[in-house]
Formats: structure tokens, sequence, C-alpha cells
């Protein structure tokens, strides 16, 4: 029978105690048994540190659910999370070809120019739209036609009861020259057309004689629109386009229809011109499989 490893027991010894406590196996450690510590993968007969442990609410950050999952900057010390509301998103989102999945900011461009446009289109460059001026373009010739039609009538009228038959035709052949001018002033409204292009914007007048000015996108270092209180109400306004400081035939165009919407295509061609070729291209498509089914 062997003895016992170790020294013999001493009772006396004054270093019994410390190797006792020093070879006491540690025990077991519940998640019950105090805060701060629980049972962790690989140490369950240890002591293993919590999930929360060091991630405590302190100054500056705001706990959201566990303190130590999820952080939120405290305004106050200096940063913040950055929120974007839902419209900031829409804007931010694409579709699998990269086009924004936004609202539309204007309308659909057409698709051909008029007899009258495409023949100053040469085959390279790429049609955006043409545009009449605004009808408030003939609101002075309309006055003056109605005006002169109840003056006129009523001078007529009176001519022919005092039997003077000559004053009576001369104020008929007069009213019908005020409105042979009122029907002229409408015609060069009709034939007056703002064209825009992918590479020039174009004014184009004239019955008789045609008068052709354009300015080259490339060339325009300046543009602007301006509305009256009255073009606000009726969505009409002044375009003003300048180019190197200089005065140029196609500088000023008055009472141009929807200002907002032509100049954002203005602005988009010159500075988006790839992305209207990607919109034209997808509506192109969609029309096709629209006429397909």
């Amino acid at each position: 029978m062997g003895s016992p490893s170790g020294p013999p027991f001493d009772p006396d010894d004054p270093d019994r105690e410390r190797r006792e406590r020093d070879t006491e196996p540690i025990p077991r450690f519940r998640p019950d048994d105090g805060p701060g510590f629980g049972s962790g993968p690989g140490l369950s007969d240890g002591p293993s540190l919590s999930d929360d442990i060091g991630y405590g609410d302190g100054p500056g950050y705001a706990g959201e659910g566990r303190s130590g999952r999820s952080w939120v900057r405290d305004p106050e010390a200096g940063h913040q999370q950055t929120t974007f509301s839902e419209e900031e998103l829409a804007g931010l989102r694409v579709d699998a070809s990269g086009m924004p999945m936004g609202p539309r900011r204007v309308l659909p461009l057409e698709d051909e120019p008029s007899s009258l446009v495409a023949r100053y289109l040469f085959p390279t460059e790429r049609y955006r739209g043409e545009w009449k001026r605004h009808w408030i373009h003939l609101a002075t010739p309309i006055v003056i036609g109605i005006a002169a039609t109840f003056v006129l009538g009523y001078l007529s009228g009176f001519l022919a009861g005092q039997n003077v038959g000559a004053l009576t035709t001369i104020a008929v052949l007069l009213w019908f020259a005020v409105m042979g001018w009122v029907a002229w002033r409408v015609a060069d409204w009709w034939y007056d057309r703002f064209i825009l292009t992918n590479k020039r914007v174009m004014v184009v007048n004239g019955i008789i004689t045609r008068r052709v000015a354009m300015m080259p996108l490339v060339r325009v270092t300046d543009m602007k629109y301006e509305q009256t209180p009255t073009g606000r109400a009726l969505n009409y306004g002044t375009f003003v386009l300048e180019s190197a400081g200089q005065e140029q035939a196609l500088r000023e165009i008055k009472n141009l229809p929807n200002p907002n919407e032509l100049y954002l295509r203005v602005v988009e061609e010159m500075y988006e011109p790839q992305a209207v070729e990607a919109r034209l291209g997808k509506e192109a498509d969609e029309a096709k499989a629209d006429d397909g089914a």
C-alpha cells in the first residue's frame, strides 16, 4: 500500500492555507450567479463575458434594445445618424438600366417634327420638340379686332340711317382691313415656332419672308426665364439666352408656353444628353412592347 503523494498533513504548516487555496477547483458559473457573467461557448467550466459587458448606456450614447448591439449617437455629442425622407429616397432609386424611378418632371417628347420644321433640321441632329408661342401673344390683335367690330358696326349702322352711303362703305372696308390684319397676325403666330434639338435652339417665323435664328447649345453661357404675375397665372414666360456676353440674333424669346418644363428640357439637353437618349430609347421600347401586346 503506497503512501499518498505530496507532503504529509501538518496542521502547523504556515503555507497550508495558501496551497489549499491555489489548488481549489474553479466552480461552475450559471447565468443567475450574478450580473456580467454567463456560460459561453467552450468555457462551460469558467466565467465568460456576456454580450452586454462594456456596452452600457454611457454619456453620449442611447441604447436601442440591447445597448451592445445598436448604437445611436447623441445629438449633443456632435454626431447624429443621417436620415433620408421618402422623397429623397425615391429620387435615388434606379431601375435595372440605371434610370431614375422617381416621378417625371417633364412631359413626353414628340417623336417627329412637323413638315414646317423638318426642312430646317440636318440628318444627324436629334429632334426634341417644337412649341408655338402662348395664345397671349395674340391678345392685342384679338382685342383690336373685337373693338373694331363693335365700333365700326355701330358706326356703319349710324351712317346707314343718315343716308351717307360713301361713309358707310368706307367703314365696312375699314373693318375688313382690320380683320385682315388680325388674320395675318394669327397666321404669323401659327408659323412661329421655337425648336429644340440635341445641338441647338432655333426660332423660325415669318409667312412671306422666313427668318431662321439659331444658337448652338454648346455656346449658351447663361439661360433664364422670366414670368410676370400674369405669366405665372396663365403659364407663359420670356426666355433670355446669352452667349459669351455678346448680343445674339436669338437672345430674347417672348411668350413661350410652359416655361418651367421648357427650361428643364433645355438644361437637361445641355448637361445630361445621355439621360435624354436613354429615356427616349426606353420609351421607344415600351411603345413597341405595347404595340406587340
